[in-house]
């Protein structure tokens, strides 16, 4: 059975995640939101304004309420500001498992800010909530998003082959899972 929790502040070496705050709309707004080529590869639409973030804010702020719902800010520790978000977008109490969703501002990719996030929100997932699997995807093309799923030991699973319509082009969803006993066989 699953333990819900809700979102709790995780703590890494570089990373802050915690729950989305109002003041976060600026850094929210430039350093992912409004970027086209970020949220593109994270399936999302682009903000055109810091209206349209709060507006984004408001829906991720209101369900902190819930105790099944799992958002992080991602706050780089050092620049003191949010580059991006994490979060259990999907969760299943029935069958014990989550999948994990993220998005890192263009800026701040490629320095394992990603990686560092989802290991800490993977153990989070296996030691607080007691799931028995994650889950992870990622389009075809998206081969930063790919390494960091490697380095994070998911297991490839499969591909659900043109899944996305992409600037006229389709594109294929990888899947990948890493199951409890993996996860602390690894530790």
């Amino acid at each position: 059975m699953l333990t819900h929790t809700g979102t709790q502040t995780i703590e890494t070496e570089r990373l802050i995640l915690r729950r989305f705050e109002y003041t976060d709309c600026d850094a929210v707004f430039r350093n992912w939101a409004s970027d086209e080529n970020v949220q593109k590869m994270y399936s999302e639409p682009t903000y055109r304004t810091k209206e349209e973030v709060n507006g984004l804010l408001d829906k991720y702020i209101c369900n902190y309420e819930r105790e099944d719902y799992y958002r992080w800010a991602v706050i780089d520790r050092e620049a003191g500001e949010c580059i991006g978000q994490i979060a259990y977008f999907l969760v299943d109490s029935k069958n014990h498992f989550a999948e994990i969703e993220y998005c890192i501002g263009a800026e701040f990719q490629c320095r394992g800010y990603a990686t560092e996030a989802t290991k800490a929100v993977i153990a989070f997932g296996f030691d607080r909530m007691n799931l028995h699997k994650v889950q992870i995807c990622t389009k075809t093309i998206n081969a930063q998003s790919k390494r960091v799923i490697e380095k994070c030991g998911f297991t490839y699973e499969g591909t659900l082959r043109d899944y996305f319509f992409m600037d006229g082009e389709y594109v294929g969803r990888l899947y990948f899972s890493i199951l409890r006993d993996e996860y602390e066989n690894r530790r």
